[in-house]
């Protein structure tokens, strides 16, 4: 593969920092900051998009919106010495940077004073003038700084960029002018707070699994609110939709006066689908479906059940859906069937007959037959601390049409329950 050959763009606008790096950002991530007024970035290999280097340095005027000076150049110092010296749009082919630079004055090479002053007694006024001076008297009499400046007037750099490196901080925020009361003019303002954070993050190639939501409030409290997906996603429609649910469910409790969103930064999702794996949806309408849902029965009854940390029966709390990679059965061999017990929420009330110390009838609205095979009984209790203790003896019996249950019966009050059904 040939190697591209390097080409340095320089944008000089005085008191336009901000605005020159964010243009420089919409062209290379490679970007060196060389004064306050001053940007220069690589732009190798965007003649494929935007054309020559000619037409390149147009596309860059265009998108820059202020005043500023542009000029492409085969190394970073003659593109920034260009862009400070001339006017407008300058393109500097390989090769000629020496002529190309030799009308400009030789105080913007910068440089300690006294060489500054050396070289004004010796009545050299221009690039060209100090790029004539025989290497060796310059060495000899200005060492090595005078052998660098004099390089750069001959427009021959060759260093690399002194790259900024910014903070992967994904933040917006905006002070209201008056309170928001109402949630339809507080999304018009999230709506931009998201779109600039999401084309921040597809500058970056990035993309976000949380955002977290605050809302400053005129009685002194602040409202908050934190979306954790389950897998990256970058669509602003999707998180304006799925903010608004939220808020719609729980509001703030007083007008909005300050609005604060963030995002954390994660690398975009990358999926290939098996050819004999089933299609599942597509993550980021899952989720927009799962915040309606708890929007209409509540955040702590959607998501996957997870079991505590704990003996009690039936015990288990609710977390974010996060899918694993999809698994075949045939892809687990030798995986013999177990049965699955299906709890009923509530347990049913029994009367149960015991004989012997061993159930023998079931009698209940819904259930009822004589027991053919009982196995128990299985001894439970714990949090004996706690008003909801359990203390209660489980058995599993076979009725005589051929279901299997699991009874079990409270021992403080020996009342008896199904708990579930086996299948």
């Amino acid at each position: 593969m040939a190697v591209q050959p390097t080409q340095y763009a320089c944008l000089h606008g005085p008191g336009n920092l901000p605005l020159l790096l964010e243009c420089a950002r919409g062209f290379s991530p490679h970007i060196e900051e060389t004064s306050p007024d001053t940007v220069v970035f690589d732009v190798r290999g965007l003649e494929a998009l935007h054309g020559p280097p000619a037409a390149l340095a147009r596309e860059i005027a265009r998108r820059v919106g202020v005043p500023a000076n542009i000029a492409i150049a085969p190394n970073p110092d003659a593109a920034v010495h260009a862009a400070r010296g001339y006017r407008g749009i300058t393109v500097i082919e390989r090769g000629q940077e020496s002529a190309a630079l030799a009308k400009l004055p030789v105080n913007l090479l910068g440089g300690s004073p006294d060489i500054a002053e050396l070289l004004h007694l010796w009545g050299v006024r221009t690039f060209g003038d100090f790029a004539k001076l025989p290497p060796l008297g310059v060495a000899a009499r200005l060492g090595e700084e005078g052998i660098e400046l004099q390089r750069l007037a001959a427009g021959h750099g060759y260093r690399r960029l002194r790259e900024i490196v910014d903070p992967l901080e994904f933040e917006a925020e905006t002070e209201l002018e008056y309170p928001v009361e109402l949630l339809e003019p507080l999304a018009f303002i999230l709506n931009d707070l998201i779109n600039g954070i999401c084309s921040r993050l597809q500058h970056r190639a990035l993309a976000t699994n949380e955002l977290r939501l605050a809302l400053s409030l005129e009685n002194g409290l602040t409202h908050e609110t934190a979306l954790r997906l389950p897998v990256p996603m970058l669509d602003a429609k999707a998180f304006l939709r799925m903010l608004q649910l939220d808020l719609n469910g729980r509001p703030p409790v007083a007008p909005v006066l300050k609005v604060h969103l963030a995002a954390e930064p994660v690398k975009p999702r990358r999926t290939q689908h098996g050819l004999f794996v089933p299609t599942a949806p597509e993550p980021e309408k899952l989720e927009l479906t799962v915040a309606r849902v708890k929007h209409l029965v509540g955040n702590d009854r959607v998501g996957s059940p997870e079991l505590s940390d704990t003996h009690r029966p039936d015990s288990f709390v609710m977390r974010s859906f996060a899918p694993g990679p999809a698994v075949l059965a045939a892809e687990k061999p030798g995986v013999p069937p177990s049965l699955c017990l299906r709890r009923f929420r509530p347990p049913r009330y029994a009367q149960v007959l015991v004989v012997n110390q061993q159930p023998v009838r079931i009698v209940s609205p819904t259930i009822n037959g004589r027991v053919v095979m009982a196995k128990g009984p299985w001894r439970t209790s714990g949090e004996w601390w706690r008003e909801d203790a359990w203390n209660r003896d489980e058995w599993d019996v076979a009725l005589e049409a051929g279901e299997l249950y699991r009874l079990f019966q409270e021992i403080d009050s020996a009342r008896w329950f199904i708990e579930g059904s086996y299948d």
